[in-house]
């Protein structure tokens, strides 16, 4: 297994930052769609949502996925790489007054955009104080920025941790600053292989978030080691590369952009478990699609493996479920380790802009 880590000659901090401060002015000036490769469909109240941020904040926003997940009202959140403020903000309208928002980034023109519409959209909400701030720091070393241990219920990133010459740290960091309970819902880019060095020294190639990639099956490795729950596939698109240079450079390389969900959950799990969603989730009132193969019914009574019987049980969902042990109804389960590629392949190969 490999972090996908850059080679030591290319310093990605320094380049990254540049890219995404100096060189990208709007969100069409990248060089790939790996960053617009999702195909996405929101429920209406994200849409409007989405529709009151500024046009500042969208014009420079750079993202691959939604990374607005259920269940958030009141929530407090934590969105790592969050540039412009986009996702913030419509995070900021999402969890309400009592919820709050962090926005976390290292490049000082995103931030200074992001600070600029703070009080903007709070007067837009109706929201007697803000809820969301932006702290300058990196996802590796979240700590130096001031962002303490169990204190979030959810953190966001919207094709930001493969950007990082070390995954495992902002990984590890997350799993640090989570509640018991709580969720890391992130999209990001993924390889079909280990990428070898040199295509891993291409500088351009590594800021449009291609060649940092981590190659899939690793992630799954990582949470393991990290102590997070299986990573759950919520949904995924293909994207191509469609520069004829950057084609031959990446050679047989495939890229997919793969919204996951992983959960920080006690030492101890739950036995498997009988459960029955009640409704209640904004959006999701009658049936709460949980990732790409498991959907709840309102009033449907079934049953749970221990790992979804703890998250459903210890996280933000528990107030939608009524949970008892045992094993009545039946049962809903996913293959876990699900292959992005071939499940793109199974909904015909659908590609997509957010």
């Amino acid at each position: 297994m490999t972090d996908a880590a850059a080679p030591p000659q290319l310093q990605t901090e320094e380049a990254v930052k540049n890219y995404y401060g100096k060189k990208l002015n709007k969100a069409t000036d990248l060089k790939t769609n790996a960053c617009t490769s999702q195909p996405c469909k929101f429920p209406k109240f994200i849409r409007d949502a989405m529709s009151q941020v500024h046009e500042e904040v969208t014009s420079k926003y750079y993202g691959c996925g939604p990374v607005f997940p259920p269940a958030v009202t009141g929530a407090t959140v934590l969105d790592l790489g969050s540039g412009s403020g986009q996702d913030c903000y419509v995070l900021s309208k999402l969890v309400g007054a009592d919820g709050s928002v962090v926005g976390l980034d290292m490049t000082d023109e995103q931030l200074a955009v992001a600070n600029k519409y703070i009080d903007y959209h709070t007067k837009l909400y109706g929201y007697s104080s803000p809820n969301v701030s932006f702290v300058k720091g990196y996802m590796e070393k979240m700590e130096d920025a001031g962002l303490e241990s169990n204190k979030f219920d959810l953190i966001v990133s919207n094709c930001v941790i493969n950007l990082s010459r070390d995954k495992r740290a902002v990984l590890k960091e997350a799993y640090r600053i989570l509640k018991e309970g709580g969720e890391l819902y992130f999209s990001d880019v993924y390889a079909d292989r280990d990428l070898p060095p040199n295509i891993r020294e291409h500088e351009e190639l590594w800021c449009e978030c291609v060649v940092g990639a981590l190659y899939w099956k690793d992630l799954y490795k990582l949470a393991k080691e990290i102590g997070f729950s299986t990573p759950r596939l919520v949904t995924a698109g293909l994207f191509s590369i469609e520069d004829k240079e950057y084609k031959d450079f990446l050679g047989d390389a495939h890229f997919v952009s793969v919204t996951y969900s992983l959960f920080k959950l006690p030492a101890q799990p739950c036995a498997t478990s009988t459960v029955v969603y009640n409704g209640g989730i904004q959006g999701h009132e009658e049936a709460f699609a949980f990732d790409y193969s498991i959907t709840f019914k309102k009033g449907e009574e079934c049953h749970v493996k221990p790992e979804l019987a703890s998250i459903l049980t210890n996280s933000r969902y528990s107030k939608y479920f009524t949970i008892a042990e045992g094993e009545s109804g039946p049962c809903k389960c996913a293959k876990l380790e699900k292959d992005p590629f071939e499940y793109c392949t199974e909904r015909g190969n659908k590609k997509g802009c957010c």
